[in-house]
């Protein structure tokens, strides 16, 4: 192995307890759309009888695509910028010019329509102007006479990146074009086309293309493409994962569904958690890897607190101090120290003194052994996983010598057994090193699964805690495990995976939406399907003969061990103890009839009545889950939509 570099030279002076991962999230993101405007992409689909096709050209979905990305992040990631540039344009413009300019004559047929920056109202409003309004579209999205020069507009998305964003640890330039060889008849133009690519490549600036094909012709990336998007060497083949050919078709794939699912699936940049980080595989035989947090709780961007009585809105900042008891005096970050208490006493520490509790040794992940992968328990998960991948930054060969050990590992079944250290004055961890394999969309052909390796921190003695005591069990009789199971096997999700891409937070998205709504003067939208609330008829139609099966049986069970263990007897009274001692007598009280087992006109009854706030919260939401409405909310937002569907049936 070759030397290492020195990777862990700047120690971060944070103190464990003030680390957060979303620190990580909120690194800036620049992305620029370069839409192609050439008289192809402005052709619409052939037609279709399909109600679902798509009836937009290439160039207005693109635009619309742009729209709706644009509106997410606007709110979402409020940091981040976004541009929209259109090439083989007859117009021309520029930063700070007007549509009667001539482009700077450096960038000509090259149209930059919302310049790259945190996005703004006017923005998002002026590409929806130009997706809805029929007129401004054709004015705007003039093709030019003779072929757009992607050298030229690639020199543009350079001088945009390097003036509007030229600190940010992202930024990516997303091609959607149709041409796969735009210049087949002139190598020059080809060559400079490599040239300026490179630049991009090394001012930091990834290229993801998003090729668009028509009926008649499939786009070939190898013709032009391949040699113009780099990649990083260090990151390997599997993670250049390329986006799958669009269709311009009427086939019922709308385009722009499939550029918005594409889009997203590579919208959020990579961001490493630590890197170059050493890999002690044995003794003498170390690699670097990078570490990258894949799964994060996403929750309503923070509010803040606003000024009104300037001349403009101002955000307040928030400052705090501490006071002494008494006098009131102002006390000093210096005069303050931390303390902990033992044995009733409190014992302070000097700053450097808290550092060297915190220092173990540098940040390193060793491994200790290899166990089978069935001996995990599946409770023994403390923290979320971090994905692991190699770096060929801080020792050469990483890839090679990561790749051999995650197939060793995936082929056994077995984990590895690791000591953890992320950063400097992290705490350490004992993790499971899993591996998992590359999986990808069925339809869409994205990256649903990397391949590599994942930290799995698993508890110490000390995070063990003892279960509480609960009674034991009953053990369900064989007839009625084999009915359940039936009812399992008709319920099963598509190829028994959960996709979590397939179900959003509906509550968050509700709450994007509206802010979107409000933000941009647009009317409050209906509340979008929760996916999350179950399919009640086709849960019926396809299990509901089993699940009453199962439930007549459950009854017949029921009532023989009733029988069995507390006597024969009509249920008004209930023997107790199992050593023919008779234990005091309780009256069972009779079941009073619920919401769920009531018709339609006792129902309307109770309502018309006034008799229905009578019931509890749980038989009033029992109810409401039984006739596929929300459940959630107080009991007078209960009780008003168990009458309104009184009403309205």
């Amino acid at each position: 192995m070759a030397e290492s570099k020195p990777s862990w030279k700047a120690e971060e002076e944070e103190d464990e307890e003030d680390y957060d991962e979303s620190n990580y999230l909120s690194q800036k993101d620049a992305v620029l759309f370069a839409i192609d405007v050439s008289s192809s992409m402005l052709a619409p689909p052939p037609p279709s009888d399909d109600k679902k096709a798509g009836k937009d050209s290439p160039t207005l979905a693109a635009i619309k695509c742009a729209y709706e990305i644009m509106t997410q992040r606007i709110i979402s990631s409020p940091k981040d910028m976004m541009g929209v540039l259109l090439f083989g344009t007859e117009k021309s413009k520029f930063q700070n010019e007007d549509t009667s300019s001539r482009g700077s004559i450096a960038y000509p047929h090259c149209y930059l329509l919302c310049d790259l920056g945190i996005p703004s109202a006017a923005d998002v409003k002026e590409l929806l102007k130009i997706g809805e309004n029929k007129t401004d579209a054709e004015e705007l999205l003039v093709p030019s006479e003779e072929p757009a020069s992607m050298s030229n507009m690639l020199f543009c998305a350079n001088q945009i990146f390097t003036t509007r964003a030229p600190n940010f640890g992202s930024r990516r330039l997303f091609i959607i074009t149709d041409r796969d060889d735009p210049h087949s008849l002139d190598k020059a133009a080809r060559s400079q086309a490599t040239v300026r690519a490179k630049d991009l490549y090394d001012l930091g600036v990834i290229i993801d293309l998003f090729p668009i094909s028509h009926p008649n012709h499939e786009f070939d990336r190898s013709k032009f493409y391949d040699d113009i998007i780099y990649r990083d060497p260090a990151e390997g083949e599997d993670l250049a994962v390329v986006s799958s050919n669009l269709k311009s078709s009427g086939d019922g794939i709308s385009l722009l569904n499939s550029l918005i699912s594409d889009i997203n699936s590579k919208q959020v940049a990579k961001r490493t958690l630590f890197s170059n980080l050493p890999f002690e595989l044995g003794p003498n035989i170390t690699i670097s890897v990078k570490g990258y947090n894949l799964l994060q709780k996403q929750e309503p961007a923070r509010s803040c607190f606003i000024y009104e009585q300037g001349e403009k809105l101002q955000m307040a900042e928030g400052v705090t101090h501490k006071f002494r008891e008494g006098d009131n005096s102002l006390v000093d970050k210096t005069e303050i120290k931390r303390a902990y208490k033992f044995g009733g006493s409190q014992v302070v520490f000097t700053a450097d003194q808290q550092k060297k509790l915190k220092s173990w040794e540098s940040p390193v992940l060793r491994i200790i052994g290899f166990k089978p992968q069935s001996m995990l328990p599946t409770w023994a998960s403390v923290k979320k996983a971090t994905f692991i991948y190699p770096s060929e930054d801080g020792y050469i060969g990483s890839t090679r010598t990561f790749a051999a050990l995650w197939q060793k590992l995936l082929k056994d079944k077995i984990m590895g057994v690791a000591w953890f250290i992320a950063r400097s004055n992290a705490a350490p961890l004992i993790v499971a090193i899993l591996p998992s394999a590359e999986r990808f969309d069925d339809v869409s052909g994205a990256q649903v699964i990397p391949p590599g390796l994942w930290l799995y921190p698993i508890p110490f003695a000390d995070d063990i805690r003892e279960p509480p005591q609960v009674p034991k069990p009953l053990v369900a009789p064989e007839e009625l495990i084999d009915q359940m199971r039936m009812v399992v096997r008709q319920l099963q999700l598509p190829k028994a995976i959960y996709d979590p891409t397939k179900y959003s937070n509906p509550a968050l998205q509700w709450h994007y939406k509206v802010l979107q709504a409000l933000a941009l003067d647009e009317e409050v939208p209906e509340q979008s399907e929760d996916k999350t609330i179950p399919k009640y008829r086709q849960i019926n139609k396809r299990a509901g003969e089993y699940i009453k099966n199962w439930g007549e049986i459950l009854e017949e069970q029921s009532r023989a061990y009733a029988k069995a263990h507390y006597g024969d007897g009509d249920g008004a009274k209930l023997k107790r103890g199992s050593d023919g001692d008779e234990a005091p007598q309780k009256r069972i009280k009779t079941e009073k009839k619920g919401l769920e087992g009531m018709s339609h006109n006792d129902l309307k009854k109770v309502v018309t009545a006034g008799n229905i706030s009578k019931y509890t919260m749980p038989e009033l939401r029992d109810w409401l889950v039984s006739k596929g409405l929300t459940s959630a909310g107080k009991k007078g937002d209960l009780v008003e939509r168990v009458e309104q569907w009184v009403e309205d049936n």
